[in-house]
């Protein structure tokens, strides 16, 4: 099979290589052709030149329907370029002539028969060019019909068979142990649909997978097709809307028979939300391509017909704005949740991830866990694959920790601007600014702990400070949220104990903070207008479901929630300016180790807090060493305007003098 694709291709590259060798022979022949000269001689001009010698050869052809002679050849007086042409009545007494002046100046010439005493040749000269004109006419019509043959086909399902070449397994699911047990009933049906039909149970036509993006939504649904070994269709939501009216629908149902013919099957069908959402939700709730699309698709799922061993599955991450109709028990009978994963399914997720990877003894995953709360399985995949890039570009037979870290802080903020300039006076800032929320974090019980602060900048944020729960919880109580704006405000109040001044910094923060603070007085009841819930997130599915929010009180109420968000931040600054006072040398030592590491893990940061000092240089290790260590061996090194270069620049010329 390889070898006739390999062929067709290789054909199809020479045709046009052979088209431009046709048409530069035609060119050349155009321009012989044009650049040719004939002279027409009568039968006295022939003769006087024959009978002078002046003829150099010619050829002779009869004509017998006009009883004449055709006579072409040249002069010796003649160009290359030039030739003649005569007609010479036909009669023996000319032939004698010829014949004989020809012997006697000894001129060669040819007679060739008459093209119009063979019929065949009569019959080829007519219908030659008709049958060339029908031959490149249905050329280009077959041409044509395949160019347009996709939109020939439009109402045909675009629903693709998976060939099962890189089958999914459970085994290679991670993470989601109860979301397996869910579709696990699918396959044992598929395989032995007789034990459930002996009770008889009804196995759901259909399972929703709703869950945010890069959870794995998509890698459950193969793995369920995988352990069932049988088809798998799969499509996306988008694939069934088209210009034309109706052509969405006319897919569904030929989607539906193919799964018929192949039953019992899988249909995946990706993003349900770009065809599922609320019918009727338009400005004038109009019956557009969409909604048809969406009913044809709810017919066929539990209409009238019956689609026996056929079970879809499907998956959005907006569940909010699916149809209700779509949902009910008979379509989409069962709703899997896919969440975000929790430590041991991280830990799980990383694994599964890092079986290619050659990581180095002090790569612990249960650590890296830790270290990412918040992290899809699509986010740790992408750590760990920067992590690897960055082992490669820096030319390392391993994955270190250091290559997890800057990964880690680039899937996070973006990478690192090291050479983005900035005074020292702006350096100083931002270290006391991320000191002190490490200040506040150190110091509340139920503060997130410090994992990481750096004064490196990434994206838009001159440092940061990488502060993750110290345990996982399902809910927030009222003492964390409030530690959470006191660590977020940790910075400004810095800024202000130690310069007397703000700073526009502080801007990334307070919209955090600000969001938690109206959370907790408009929807989680934490304030004193009561157990209220004031504002909730509802809204037309096409009038800004995001943008406009319900809102159940009056303007005086709107003032009072204005009030209480006051008084909590507030608070919070307050006990954030206390904590600052009473911890201000362990400020200045934060802030200070800062300037010269730029970058603190929290190993390092709880040996700076229980000893007063950094622990003792790795000087087999660059990263671990300080900005004046670095720059003393920068100086031996002979690196010129080391002074002026940041620890990762100086990181960087030393690599490339060891290289």
């Amino acid at each position: 099979m390889n070898k006739k694709i390999d062929k067709k291709t290789v054909k199809k590259g020479l045709l046009p290589y052979l088209f431009i060798v046709i048409f530069i022979l035609v060119i050349l022949y155009m321009f012989n052709f044009l650049n040719h000269t004939t002279n027409v001689l009568t039968y006295n001009q022939f003769m006087d030149n024959l009978s002078n010698g002046k003829v150099e050869e010619f050829t002779l052809t009869p004509r017998d329907r006009a009883q004449t002679y055709e006579v072409t050849g040249r002069l010796t007086e003649y160009a290359e370029t030039e030739s003649f042409y005569a007609v010479l009545p036909k009669s023996d007494n000319v032939i004698e002539k010829i014949t004989d002046l020809s012997e006697k100046h000894k001129i060669d010439f040819t007679t060739k028969a008459d093209p119009e005493s063979s019929t065949f040749l009569m019959v080829l000269a007519d219908l030659l060019p008709i049958v060339i004109l029908l031959v490149l006419a249905f050329y280009f019509l077959n041409k044509q019909m395949a160019g347009n043959k996709s939109s020939m086909d439009f109402g045909k399902s675009k629903a693709r068979l998976s060939d099962n070449k890189n089958k999914v397994l459970f085994k290679d699911v991670a993470g989601l142990k109860e979301e397996k047990e869910e579709v696990r009933e699918l396959i044992d049906f598929l395989k032995n649909p007789k034990k459930f039909q002996k009770l008889g149970a009804r196995i759901p036509k259909g399972v929703l997978l709703m869950g945010p993006p890069g959870t794995g939504k998509t890698l459950l649904a193969r793995a369920v097709a995988g352990e069932a070994n049988v088809p798998f269709y799969f499509i996306s939501g988008s694939d069934f809307v088209e210009l034309f009216v109706g052509v969405g629908a006319s897919r569904v149902r030929d989607m539906f028979q193919q799964a018929k013919r192949n039953a019992p099957c899988l249909i995946f069908i990706d993003e349900i939300d770009a065809v599922g959402r609320q019918r009727g939700t338009g400005l004038g709730g109009g019956h557009d391509e969409r909604e048809q699309t969406l009913n044809q698709l709810l017919t066929e799922m539990d209409g009238f017909g019956e689609n026996a061993g056929i079970i879809i599955i499907a998956a959005t991450n907006r569940p909010d704005v699916l149809d209700p109709a779509l949902l009910r028990p008979g379509r989409f009978d069962r709703q899997v949740t896919v969440s975000l994963p929790d430590i041991k399914g991280r830990e799980e997720i990383l694994a599964v991830h890092a079986k290619n990877k050659k990581l180095g003894k002090d790569v612990t995953l249960k650590n890296l866990a830790k270290r990412t709360p918040g992290f899809s399985g699509a986010d740790l995949e992408n750590l760990l694959n920067e992590a690897a890039l960055l082992a490669v570009r820096r030319d390392k037979d391993e994955i270190s920790m250091h290559e997890v870290d800057e990964a880690t802080d680039r899937v996070l903020m973006g990478p690192a601007k090291v050479s983005h300039k900035y005074s020292e006076k702006d350096r100083k800032l931002v270290a006391y600014h991320e000191a002190g929320h490490a200040v506040i974090g150190l110091k509340l019980a139920n503060a997130s702990d410090v994992q990481k602060v750096t004064i490196i900048p990434r994206g838009s944020a001159g440092g940061y400070n990488m502060m993750v729960p110290s345990e996982e919880k399902l809910c927030s109580t009222k003492t964390d949220l409030l530690e959470q704006v006191t660590g977020l405000l940790g910075g400004r109040v810095s800024e202000e104990v130690v310069f007397k001044e703000i700073t526009t910094g502080a801007e990334n923060d307070f919209s955090k903070a600000t969001k938690i603070v109206r959370a907790m007085v408009t929807e989680y009841g934490m304030s004193d207008l009561g157990p209220m819930q004031l504002e909730q997130q509802e809204g037309a599915a096409f009038l800004g479901r995001d943008y406009n929010k319900t809102r159940n009180f009056s303007e005086t109420v709107a003032h009072e929630i204005d009030e209480e968000m006051r008084k909590i931040i507030n608070e919070c600054y307050v006990n954030a300016k206390k904590i600052i006072k009473e911890n201000r040398k362990l400020l200045n030592l934060i802030a200070e180790t800062l300037l010269e590491y730029e970058t603190l893990t929290k190993e390092q940061i709880d040996y700076l807090v229980e000893n007063g000092v950094m622990p003792d240089e790795d000087k087999n290790n660059l990263e671990s060493m300080s900005l004046t260590s670095l720059r003393a061996i920068a100086k031996e090194k002979n690196i010129k305007n080391y002074t002026k270069m940041n620890k990762a620049e100086i990181i960087d010329e030393l690599d490339k003098l060891d290289k």
